[in-house]
């Protein structure tokens, strides 16, 4: 997985431009009147190089929360929720401006981005979480988490409550599928294991 450029000039020029992303879209526009200089320096892809770096900043973020904030004895599917609902809240100021990120990464060109911006946040969510998996469950943990989170994004968009609270009984119903990655995994295994020589089966 490709990482993003970082440094503290970006990130403040991202949190600096997010509240004008809502009224100027993401470009030049939101960091002029922001005050940044330098955007040509900073972003020289314009919006889309915005984007993937407002993301990998709310990675980041979440991340830093989660840590602080978890709560002791949560099983691995409750501290997904928890790590989400931590991303929801952060982000409910800059909801104009991730629905204007959503309307540009949604152009076919910029599939590809998509992909990586929606990986590395999966990938981000199961960390914060607490997953060690380096097995085939890190694939399907991360797959299915890709549909569930992306999901709950979209409902979070049109969810007009301050507290989240559809949006988060929305999440428990899609995570019932995290729980059901045992299952997938045993089923899989199972699968795979028919096409063994039985010679190279393990006991």
């Amino acid at each position: 997985m490709s990482q993003v450029e970082r440094s503290a000039a970006r990130d403040a020029a991202i949190e600096g431009a997010l509240p004008n992303v809502a009224f100027d879209g993401w470009g030049r526009a939101a960091l002029r009147h922001s005050g940044v200089a330098d955007a040509d320096i900073l972003f020289p892809g314009g919006a889309t190089d915005m984007i993937e770096a407002y993301c990998d900043w709310a990675d980041r973020m979440m991340a830093v929360e989660a840590a602080a904030s978890m709560p002791d004895g949560l099983r691995l599917p409750a501290r997904v929720r928890f790590v989400i609902a931590v991303r929801l809240r952060q982000n409910r100021p800059y909801r104009e401006a991730i629905r204007r990120a959503l309307g540009v990464l949604a152009v076919p060109g910029n599939a590809a981005l998509a992909a990586r911006i929606t990986a590395r946040s999966v990938d981000a969510i199961w960390l914060a979480a607490g997953d060690k998996s380096a097995d085939f469950s890190w694939y399907t943990k991360r797959a299915i988490l890709a549909g569930v989170y992306g999901s709950t994004l979209l409902f979070w968009l049109r969810d007009p409550h301050e507290d989240d609270a559809a949006s988060l009984e929305f999440l428990d119903r899609r995570l019932q599928g995290v729980a059901m990655i045992g299952k997938l995994r045993g089923r899989a295994e199972g699968m795979l294991g028919r096409f063994v020589p039985r010679r190279f089966r393990t006991a």
